[in-house]
Parts: C-alpha cells; sequence; structure tokens
C-alpha cells in the first residue's frame, strides 16, 4: 500500500498546471494526505491514464496471491477483517464456553472446520443420509416434495424465498424463480467462443470426476444427463439485463394462480419441507421459466432427476467434505473458472463459514474492537453533508421538471443511513451447533436462517436487520427500505483515514456514500419510492430523459475491452456506473462546499487529492480467468473503468489537472454525461 515519492520537479510541474493556483502553505507534521504515493507511477501523465497514473506502480510490481484470483484495497481490508476475527475466535475457543452460548457456538463452528483429521476419517459419511433420501424418490410426488426440500438443502430448478413486498414495503410476501445451475450464469451454456466451450467442457469432466469419488455408477453417463437437465433450464432462464428490470420481475399472482402455470408439479408435496403454510400470494419474478419447468419436469425420467440432485448435493457439499472432494471442487471453481491456483488456507476459510453462519454473533465484538466510535460520530456528518449536496443537485437539474424534483427531494430525505453496526443484534438463541459435526453444523445453521425467513411473512418489517456483518469490508442500498449501510470494516484507509486529510476522503467513502445514495436513482432504485416501494414517481418526460442520458454512459462502458477484446457490457453495470458517477460528482459537491484547507499536500491542491482518492480506492489487479467471469456475472465494471471512465466525464476533474483535447483522458464535452 505503500507509494514512491514523486520527484520534486513533477509534483511542482502538477500543481503549477492548475487554473486555480493556490499559494502553498507551511504543512502541519501532523497531518497526512491519504495518498500512497509509493503506488503511483509518474512516468504516466495524470491526463493520460489517471488509473495507472496513481496506481500503475503497484500495478506492474504487485504479484495477486497464489490464493486469491484478484486482489485490491478491498481484499487487504478483508483480510485484516479476518485476522481480526480470527483472534476473536481464537481468543473465545480458549474459555470454559457454556453449552448455548455465543462464545461456544462461534468456538465450535470454526472447531468442527478446523478438524481435518475428523473429516478426513468421514470420508462421504456426513451426507449419505442426504444420498439415502434422494434414492428413495419413486414417483413425481416424491420429486416434488424434494424439490422443495432441496431449495433449502441443496439446490433446486425453483428457487423461493420471503422477502419485503416490492408494491406494498410494509409488507412480506413469498418470492419464486429461476434457480438451479451448476455454472456461474445461465449464457455459460449457450456462449460459442473458444473460451466459453471449453468451460462446458471442463465443467462436465469435473461433474464426472465428483461422481467417481461418490462411487455413483456410470458417472460419464450421470453426467450428460445432468448437463442436459441444467441446459434445458438455462434456456428458459432470463439473463442477467432481463432481471435488472424491477418492473417486468414484479408479477403478483395467487397462490393458485401459480400452480396452474405449472401443474405437472404436485405443489402440496412440495409445500412440505419450505416451512410456509400455503401463501395466498406470491411474486413470480421471471414468468415464461414456469412453463420451461413444467415441461422438463416430465421430460426427464424421475431417476434422471435423481442424478440432477445426488450432483447439487455433491457439489454444495464438496467445500466441506474431506480433501478430494474439496480440491476438485476447487480446481473447476477456484482454477478453472477464476485462475486461482492455491486455495486459501484453512484457517481463513474457517473464519468465512464462521462470519456465515455467526457473523453478527462475532461481528458483536469486532465492532467492540475495531470500530472507534469518532469514525461514527465523522460518518454522520459527511452523510449529512452528502445529502445536503445531492438535495442541491437536484434542485439545480436542467432535465428535470419540478414535479419529478419534488419527489426525488422526498425520496432523499427519507434515506435512512446505518453506519458501522446494528442498532439491533441478531439472535441466535435457536442456533444449536456442536464442535465434531461440520456437515450437521451447516444443516443446522441452514434450517435455523430458513426458518428465521420464512417466519417472516406477517410479521412487521424488521428496520435494524442488516444484509451485511459489521466486519464485511461493503457497502450497501437497499431499495425496499430506502436504506444506506456502511459496515465497520469498510470505515478504515484508504477508504476512510480518521488520521488523514480531508479532501481524500471526501474522494474515498464521501464518493462511497455518494454512490450508495447514487442507486436509489439508478436505472432500478429510481423505480422506488421513498416509502420503499416499487411506484412511479416520475413524469413521462423526465424519465424519457433520464433514460436517454443513462444511454449515453451505457454506450461509453460499452466501448471498452479487457482481455481478448471483450467488451464491457454497458447496460449489465450501467446500475453501479451510475452510482460512481452521481456518487463521486456528488461527494465533489459536498466537499467544495466544507472543506476550507487550501493547502497543497505532498504536491498536490486539495482537489487533485480527492481525485487521487477516489483512483486509490478502485486499485485492484486481476487473473484474466476471473476478470473475464466477472463481465458475465458482475454488475461493476473493472476498476480500470470505474476509475477512467468515471473521471473523464466530471469537469471538475478537467479543471484539477488541467486535462485538454488530444489527452488520453479527454472527451469532447458533447460526449460526457452528467445525471445528478
Amino acid at each position: 500500500m505503500n507509494r514512491t515519492l514523486l520527484l520534486t520537479g513533477l509534483t511542482i510541474g502538477l500543481a503549477a498546471c492548475q487554473p486555480n493556483q493556490v499559494k502553498q502553505e507551511p504543512i502541519k507534521p501532523t497531518i497526512s494526505s491519504g495518498i500512497t504515493l509509493s503506488d503511483m507511477d509518474k512516468s504516466v501523465r495524470p491526463q493520460d491514464d489517471f488509473y495507472q497514473h496513481v496506481n500503475g506502480k503497484w500495478l506492474n510490481e504487485f504479484e495477486i496471491p497464489a490464493d486469491k484470483s484478484n486482489f485490491g484495497a478491498f481484499n487487504k481490508l478483508g483480510d485484516e477483517s479476518r485476522e481480526h476475527v480470527q483472534a476473536i475466535i481464537e481468543e473465545v475457543s480458549k474459555m470454559d464456553n457454556e453449552q448455548g452460548s455465543s462464545e461456544q457456538k462461534i468456538a465450535d463452528i470454526y472447531k468442527s472446520f478446523m478438524d481435518t483429521a475428523a473429516i478426513e476419517a468421514k470420508g462421504l459419511t456426513p451426507i449419505k443420509n442426504e444420498l439415502m433420501k434422494i434414492d428413495q424418490i419413486s414417483n413425481s410426488n416424491d420429486l416434488s416434495e424434494y424439490m422443495g426440500y432441496a431449495d433449502i438443502y441443496g439446490s433446486s430448478p425453483l428457487s423461493m424465498y420471503v422477502y419485503i413486498d416490492q408494491k406494498k414495503s410494509d409488507e412480506h410476501i413469498v418470492y419464486v424463480g429461476q434457480s438451479g445451475l451448476g455454472l456461474p450464469d445461465r449464457d455459460y451454456y449457450f456462449k460459442a467462443d473458444e473460451k466459453s466451450q471449453s468451460i462446458r467442457e471442463k465443467y462436465q469432466q469435473h461433474m464426472t470426476n465428483m461422481f467417481t469419488l461418490a462411487g455413483i455408477k456410470d458417472p460419464v453417463a450421470t453426467t450428460q444427463t445432468v448437463y442436459a437437465i441444467e441446459k434445458d433450464l438455462a434456456e428458459g432462464q432470463w439473463d442477467r439485463i432481463q432481471n435488472r428490470d424491477r418492473d417486468k420481475t414484479y408479477n403478483k399472482m395467487t397462490f393458485d394462480e401459480f400452480t396452474s402455470k405449472v401443474p405437472n408439479i404436485n405443489w402440496d408435496r412440495w409445500l412440505t419441507h419450505t416451512m410456509i403454510d400455503k401463501p395466498e400470494n406470491l411474486v413470480v419474478t421471471q414468468p415464461p421459466y414456469l412453463d420451461t419447468l413444467n415441461q422438463i419436469f416430465t421430460k426427464y425420467s424421475v431417476d434422471d432427476w435423481k442424478k440432477y440432485y445426488k450432483w447439487h448435493l455433491l457439489s454444495n457439499a464438496s467445500t466441506h467434505l474431506n480433501a478430494d472432494f474439496a480440491d476438485e471442487n476447487f480446481s473447476f471453481y477456484g482454477t478453472v473458472l477464476s485462475g486461482t491456483t492455491e486455495q486459501e488456507p484453512r484457517w481463513k476459510r474457517g473464519v468465512d463459514l464462521v462470519n456465515g453462519l455467526a457473523g453478527e454473533l462475532v461481528g458483536k465484538v469486532y465492532v467492540k474492537k475495531h470500530f472507534p466510535p469518532e469514525a461514527k460520530v465523522r460518518m454522520v456528518s459527511m452523510i449529512e453533508q452528502l445529502r445536503d449536496a445531492y438535495g442541491s443537485s437536484i434542485k439545480e437539474l436542467e432535465w428535470m421538471g419540478e414535479e419529478t424534483k419534488v419527489k426525488a427531494l422526498d425520496k432523499l430525505n427519507k434515506f435512512d443511513p446505518k453506519i458501522g453496526y446494528p442498532d439491533v443484534w441478531r439472535d441466535y438463541s435457536e442456533l444449536n451447533i456442536t464442535g465434531t459435526h461440520l456437515i450437521e453444523n451447516i444443516k443446522e445453521a441452514t434450517r435455523f436462517f430458513t426458518h428465521r425467513n420464512r417466519s417472516k411473512i406477517g410479521q412487521p418489517i424488521d428496520r435494524n436487520e442488516w444484509g451485511m456483518n459489521p466486519q464485511r469490508v461493503n457497502a450497501y442500498y437497499n431499495p425496499t427500505k430506502n436504506e444506506i449501510v456502511f459496515p465497520a470494516a469498510i470505515l478504515q484507509a484508504p477508504f476512510f483515514n480518521l488520521e488523514a486529510d480531508e479532501a481524500v476522503n471526501y474522494g474515498g467513502i464521501g464518493a462511497v456514500i455518494g454512490h450508495e445514495m447514487g442507486h436509489g436513482f439508478d436505472d432500478q432504485g429510481s423505480k422506488y419510492d421513498g416509502d420503499g416501494n416499487l411506484k412511479n414517481w416520475w413524469t413521462e418526460a423526465d424519465r424519457s430523459r433520464f433514460e436517454e442520458l443513462t444511454n449515453k454512459l451505457v454506450k461509453q462502458f460499452d466501448a471498452f475491452t479487457v482481455v481478448d477484446g471483450t467488451h464491457v457490457k454497458g447496460e449489465f453495470t450501467q446500475g453501479e456506473n451510475i452510482g460512481d458517477l452521481s456518487g463521486l460528482a456528488i461527494a465533489y459537491k459536498a466537499f467544495k462546499k466544507n472543506y476550507t484547507d487550501n493547502r497543497i499536500i505532498d504536491g498536490y491542491t486539495p482537489e487533485q487529492r480527492f481525485f487521487l482518492g477516489w483512483a486509490q480506492v478502485w486499485k485492484r489487479k486481476y487473473r484474466d480467468e476471473e476478470l473475464l467471469r466477472r463481465i458475465d456475472t458482475d454488475p461493476h465494471s473493472p476498476s480500470e473503468f470505474r476509475t477512467n471512465g468515471i473521471l473523464r466525464n466530471l469537469p471538475e476533474f478537467y479543471e484539477a489537472f488541467n486535462v485538454k483535447p488530444g489527452d488520453g483522458m479527454y472527451l469532447p464535452e458533447e460526449e460526457r454525461v452528467k445525471i445528478w
């Protein structure tokens, strides 16, 4: 994370190119710019490639660890968070813990995962009963029942969950939708390029290897059957761009209307293990898929479906079985799909399991040890500054009419920020954990979380519930609650540095705050009102102008290419790109309104430091396989384009670094996009 100090001549030259040059004042010895100078490549002009200028030396010299598919600021902080959590686990493991206590659950989840001798000795035994359950399926009614069971404890062609009703945000409702594939995305089954064909071949070989390890008869023929089922399922599924449309994916109907569309399945039997009673209504996210499911359910025999379910049981359990299964799983999902050559150390995977099964139990301790109260105070202040700046920007918009502005401001004012950790911690008292049975612990946790989810039907919305643990390095916007959430672990350098000059913090965490606010007004979030309802609050003319602007941004990102000339998918990534563009613009507006210290630090003006803060946050290296996988499956653009692709639209960036026609970062003014 350290950067090479720029030569004095270059730093003076950069400062001298500013149109609003400020007189350099003495720098207090206690203040830091927050910029990692040793990462910078001074041979690349900021006007030509800002991402390389800020991160180039690191990008050229850093080698991605063998157990990582990519690495950047998020990964570095993620590893530090894991180390903190491991220390917490080790601390509670040394205690004499009472059965059922939080400490006992944390310690025993980890212990059961780290006991490799016991795991190796058991082999396939931990899932023998589950395999027998599949063997006992004898007809379509049994198959219908198992499909509901598999949605909880394995993988099913139809997913079901309870969530906030998007059109009645004070109630919960059941959602059902497409599921059941082993490859990362439905398009993997159909793309004709050589790389995709190779992945499909290796996936089928991976299946065969797993069936062989499990002692299943005719592994090659079994693979062919399972793959055929998955391909047929994929053919009837919507792609990720179609699934972005919040109007098309909300299709409310009665349960009887739903079941009439898939008459080949016995829905009374399906409900047996779903932990809910027959719902009056539900939402179908991809209605055409129901016809696909109905046809495929009878196209294949009961025995064929049993092979399918055995595959998904093996695949899902493999990382928690002995080394043969875990290594085979990694060889495909880790190496083939992401290019990673080594598995992460077992302790890291154990920490991930604890975070997954008992995240808030650990998070409560993590916050006490690693989240300073002053960070929350500073965040509250910055969020309100960003809210104020966003409001000013909305009022100044030339393309939006007054009627829509009133609704936009109402939504902005209703944003509910959550910082660091939840006000009310999750209750894990009904989670029963032992220190000796890993698979049983995972099954018990699955039961616990599923029951917790399904029990929400008929209950009020829990406004205190978080969707991420405090020790997670991330942030999110939830449109149905109109909330922006910032876990404790992201509130540290390079995103948020309590010891650094504030200019970099505005460009880092300030832009992250703006990004999450921006999701409330992106192509998806803008369809929800201030109360979290999927409800149109736009005039037709304003919505049309908004989409004209977003389409310009889509075309910009469509033009960017990565490995082998593969293009970024501008439509797929538009929500995140809108969040980045609006977030950075609004953060800059808040920065200019609230930051009053004009000193040059490390040779950079405050305006330059703001943009440097943005660029260093997105420093990241990818393996080629991982980058290509993300192009298909990740709605975030690659880091290079999150930096340069956004900055070239901001006139303030041109002013800060004196970008001119002919420079690599220059985009003609008529092609630039300003939305919010």
